[in-house]
């Protein structure tokens, strides 16, 4: 059987990386403009940081077998589908449009709202959620969006 993932697309990831990189050499040629090199690197940190955490959390979520694996900065959890109380699309407001997200309500071992954008899956939130209805994780009371 296979197991579906979703993650950050690996050359976001890349370009992050490479981005800080070039901002640390963009602070060490405003080398006469101190607040201008410490802004510089104070966004360079910004891009490592963003580049490390996402390529961390590599694949963010995963469908294997009867669980549902998914990775944060803690560690990796997984979750069979009685864990699960409720999987929907919501709409956020994102800079003047609704953009969809998946939520996931996480009823046991402890109670848990994980929340993921296309940033954290790589692909449209929507399309995710068909693939867990489809798999049966989607209880069937939120299985029509």
């Amino acid at each position: 059987m296979d197991k579906p993932s979703w993650a950050t697309p690996l050359p976001a990831v890349v370009f992050l990386a490479v981005g800080a990189v070039a901002m640390v050499g963009a602070a060490v040629f405003a080398a006469s403009d101190a607040p201008g090199r410490f802004l510089i690197g104070l966004a360079a940190l910004a891009l490592a940081v963003l580049a490390l955490l996402a390529g961390l959390q590599r694949p963010r979520l995963t469908l294997d077998g009867d669980e549902l694996v998914v990775k944060t900065i803690r560690g990796v959890r997984s979750y069979n589908r009685a864990d699960i109380e409720r999987i929907r699309i919501v709409p956020y407001p994102r800079m003047g449009r609704r953009v969809p997200m998946l939520e996931i309500d996480i009823e046991a071992p402890q109670e848990r709202l994980l929340i993921f954008g296309r940033w954290d899956l790589g692909e449209d939130p929507r399309g995710v959620f068909d693939v867990l209805d489809a798999r049966g994780f989607v209880p069937d009371e939120f299985s029509e969006r």
